[in-house]
């Protein structure tokens, strides 16, 4: 995939889709690795050359493993006159409509804590401070956090599913898949 965003995980990884000319968005194409196992499969604008056995983009647009689909379509020149950059120029639009479609996310998920959030990022601050003034010390300090993070990880899922909250309830509060949610809360459960 093209984009990632740590928060959300596998639920929102997103690319630059191929649209053909048509309007249609074409099935992925396989990949060969070159002599390693197994094919790997495409939706990314840039496989869709018009090789013998693809179609030939006309446009690209955000898409994002969630299902969801950008609006704008962003044509391709791949012409004998194709500008230099025309990867840059493809995938800038579709990054950033993913990027809004994250803030959408976001705005759905549950809210921290405004006291919160701000620890939060004056702890990262204070960490990325120590890290480069006293390595051995911000290691020190991860490995509590890690700690605290840890046990405070497994009551919440506990408390979670005690309280028979649906997984769907939980993926959008935390902004992913009902598969992925409860594959986060197995972890923590199961992390000692």
């Amino acid at each position: 995939m093209g984009w990632t965003a740590e928060e959300f995980g596998a639920s929102h990884e997103g690319w630059a889709g191929a649209l053909l000319a048509d309007g249609s968005e074409p099935a992925p194409v396989s990949l060969d690795p070159g002599g390693g196992p197994g094919l790997r499969q495409t939706r990314e604008w840039w496989a869709y050359s018009g090789l013998p056995d693809r179609p030939r983009a006309a446009a690209a647009r955000a898409a994002c493993t969630c299902g969801w689909r950008g609006a704008a379509h962003y044509p391709i020149d791949t012409g004998a006159e194709a500008p230099s950059g025309l990867y840059e120029q493809v995938i800038d639009g579709p990054r950033d409509d993913w990027e809004r479609h994250l803030d959408e996310v976001e705005a759905r998920t549950v809210p921290l804590p405004a006291e919160l959030a701000d620890l939060l990022e004056r702890v990262e601050d204070q960490l990325n401070n120590l890290a480069g003034q006293a390595p051995v010390a911000a290691l020190k300090a991860v490995a509590a956090l890690e700690r605290i993070t840890r046990s405070v990880a497994r009551d919440a899922s506990y408390i979670a599913e005690a309280d028979d909250l649906s997984w769907e309830s939980i993926g959008t509060a935390l902004g992913i898949s009902e598969k992925e949610a409860r594959s986060r809360l197995t972890h923590y459960t199961c992390r000692r």
